[in-house]
């Protein structure tokens, strides 16, 4: 299952960096990431059958629930940082350990966060207090989907080794395998199929969970398999204090960053509940359209992380330099496709998950707006990734700090509540939120600061 990454000696001088380069290694990502995005809108589809309310209560427990993880997925991608330098260097040995260096920190970190969570996610729901429906069914997704959070954490660092090697394709045949596993038990467990309970949101968070704990057995199975453990020294290695400190000044920026976006986006996503059902399931609809983008534009970062983290330890800086470019405009060709689909057919895409007539007129307006949002998003996931592979943590999770805690949450707020402009206010606001953070990363890039870091 594991396939060996190419290897910089193989890649032409004249290759390296160049669109074609970029897209071999994305493409792998891309399909598992059109997978994971296709198992969310099929769940998305099912719940909504279901009726506007339990597909307002997946998406919104689904939000926080996610956010209470990304601490700790956030962290365990720097992994990612650290073994693509060492591949580049030719320190090939020095690569696996990376993996339990951060098994060791996030997964037993993870596991007690659960608890806690588990007793404090009611309270959190009937605080932000969306209608006693939607609370009930948010929270029995959110217990359900809890047990799933240590594999969640096992897996971002399992993942970003082998996109740190440059191979790509092992975790993409694993999702494959995953999403068939979560399909089969969120159709029997949403609907009672297959001679399963019909729990339906809930069924939803269960099966989930079952996906996650089975995407982590597989990824095991692929590291300890006897040519990459061979090659790389993926058997698990001792804590050590030094290299856990190292891998937290460059990692606990990148959980901290996805802390801050995630908690305001829920925030945002707590405000458009408040709204009602009708608009909490169009913006959860909206929100899984995009992931149409927003999925292919994390795939591509991840290939510009890894290309940057494998050339600066190269000590090519040059072809760095134009795996970023390359990434960029493999992202906005891509996007501007998706935008085209937006505004051509919104009917179509909206009918897929809900025909209420309230639920098409507030989506309509999101899906054009949602056009250009896709476009700047992925400008500034790719310019991010870019930079995280550099090493380049800190600075951007300070500036994600400021633009997070500010101009997003105040823009919403004047959008969507002060200006009385709904769930197409909210996102509107979001919208300027993701330009001024598109348009940070592509000048901090710019700068070079990436250059000169040491990990």
């Amino acid at each position: 299952m594991t396939v060996p990454a190419q290897t910089l000696t193989e890649t032409p001088a004249a290759s390296r960096g160049d669109i074609a380069e970029v897209a071999r290694l994305a493409y792998p990502v891309v399909l598992a990431t059109i997978a994971e995005t296709f198992m969310q809108v099929i769940d998305t589809a099912m719940l909504g059958h279901l009726g506007a309310m339990q597909l307002g209560a997946a998406g919104f427990a689904g939000l926080w629930i996610w956010t209470l993880f990304v601490p700790f997925t956030g962290t365990a991608q720097g992994v990612q940082a650290f073994v693509s330098r060492h591949d580049g260097a030719g320190e090939t040995e020095r690569c696996g350990p990376w993996i339990w260096q951060a098994v060791w920190l996030v997964v037993p970190a993870m596991t007690l966060w659960m608890f806690g969570v588990a007793y404090l996610f009611p309270k959190l729901v009937a605080f932000i207090a969306p209608s006693p429906e939607m609370q009930a069914a948010a929270i029995g997704f959110g217990w359900a989907r809890l047990p799933g959070g240590p594999a969640v954490a096992l897996n971002f660092a399992l993942m970003s080794f082998f996109r740190g090697i440059g191979d790509t394709r092992t975790p993409l045949v694993v999702t494959l395998i995953a999403v068939a596993v979560h399909l089969v038990f969120a159709y029997g467990l949403i609907f009672g199929e297959l001679g399963l309970p019909a729990w339906g949101v809930v069924g939803a968070g269960a099966a989930q969970s079952i996906g996650s704990w089975v995407f982590s057995a597989l990824l095991l199975f692929c590291v300890f398999r006897r040519r990459v453990r061979t090659r790389y020294h993926t058997l698990p290695v001792r804590p050590r204090i030094e290299d856990v400190g190292r891998f937290l000044r460059t990692s606990a920026p990148i959980g901290g960053q996805w802390v801050l976006d995630m908690t305001t986006f829920a925030i945002f996503g707590s405000i458009v509940a408040r709204m009602g059902d009708v608009s909490m399931a169009a913006s959860q609809t909206m929100l899984q359209l995009l992931a149409l983008s927003f999925m292919q534009a994390f795939a591509i970062a991840i290939a510009c992380g890894t290309l940057v983290g494998r050339y600066i330890g190269a000590g090519d800086l040059e072809s760095a330099e134009r795996s970023y470019r390359s990434g960029l405009m493999l992202g906005l060709g891509l996007t501007v496709f998706i935008a085209l689909l937006f505004l051509s057919v919104p009917d179509a895409l909206l009918g897929l998950f809900n025909r209420d007539r309230e639920f098409l007129a507030l989506g309509k307006p999101l899906l054009a707006l949602g056009a250009f949002f896709q476009v700047v998003d992925a400008v500034g996931i790719i310019a991010g990734g870019a930079l995280r592979g550099a090493g380049d943590t800190r600075w951007p999770f300070l500036v994600q700090s400021a633009l997070a805690w500010t101009l997003r949450l105040v823009a919403v707020g004047t959008f969507a509540i002060w200006l009385q402009g709904g769930v197409f206010g909210a996102w509107l606001g979001e919208l300027l939120y993701v330009l001024a953070l598109a348009l940070a990363w592509v000048l901090r890039f710019r700068a070079g600061h990436w250059r000169t870091v040491r990990i």
